[in-house]
């Protein structure tokens, strides 16, 4: 028998906020290669789920092995140690800081290949090679987002993790952001995406899992799912 390919895989996974149970048995897995979307509305659970893996919350019942190793409930920073490496919502830098000086905190654990990841995050964000020098409090939301993306890309995941990436952006940012995320699809990267935007969460996925108060619906293929009658009712408005 050949090695289990699945690089993450989420069983049960059951997490609260006290007493309140905001997910309830959640199951699904992502292989090396792979962009898996989490869709569905607001309160579903996508971000709680993101960042019980990422290490932020621990579950309360269930199990999360990350290349066959169980991780749930392990530090934050031994999570990204072994390449989880959440992007939050919100856009977090280092505001005071240069942009070139907020890519190298993100090289920070693979030191010895930061000059050649720079110049490939260079390639793939051309405008934060143009504003490397300036501080990053002065770049636009869309530049700042690239910024968080990239500083995490310059830790070598293993498991990219971005919660709403397209927030409050505009369309031709977002656009740009998620066409980044198909390169890194076909270079092989693994992508574990949460989108408000379902269309783009299909449209930039290979497989999709529907959420709904924090229970697994529905789970396919992203071209499937966008022709399911429950998904093109709900979320996409057909």
């Amino acid at each position: 028998m050949g090695a289990d390919p699945t690089l993450l895989a989420v069983k049960d996974l059951e997490v609260a906020y006290g007493k309140i149970k905001v997910v309830w048995g959640v199951s699904f897995h992502v292989d090396p290669g792979e962009t898996v979307a989490l869709i569905g509305p607001n309160g579903a659970g996508k971000t709680t789920i993101l960042r019980t893996i990422a290490g932020l919350l621990k579950p309360a019942a269930g199990s999360i092995a990350f290349e066959q190793r169980e991780v749930g409930g392990i530090p934050t920073h031994e999570a990204a140690g072994r390449g989880l490496v959440l992007v939050p919502e919100g856009r977090e830098i280092f505001p005071a800081m240069s942009v070139y000086e907020n890519l190298l905190l993100g090289g920070r654990r693979e030191r010895s290949k930061a000059p050649e990841t720079l110049e490939w995050v260079y390639s793939v964000f051309p405008v934060l090679a143009e504003r490397r020098r300036q501080t990053a409090v002065t770049l636009s939301g869309g530049e700042q987002q690239m910024l968080v993306i990239a500083r995490a890309l310059m830790g070598h995941p293993r498991l990219l993790m971005l919660d709403e990436p397209a927030t409050g952006l505009a369309p031709l940012v977002v656009e740009r952001i998620f066409e980044v995320i198909r390169t890194l699809g076909a270079e092989g990267a693994t992508t574990l995406l949460v989108e408000q935007n379902v269309h783009l969460a299909l449209e930039f996925s290979d497989r999709a899992y529907v959420l709904e108060r924090g229970k697994v619906v529905l789970e396919g293929e992203s071209v499937r799912l966008a022709d399911h009658p429950l998904v093109r009712e709900t979320y996409l408005g057909v």
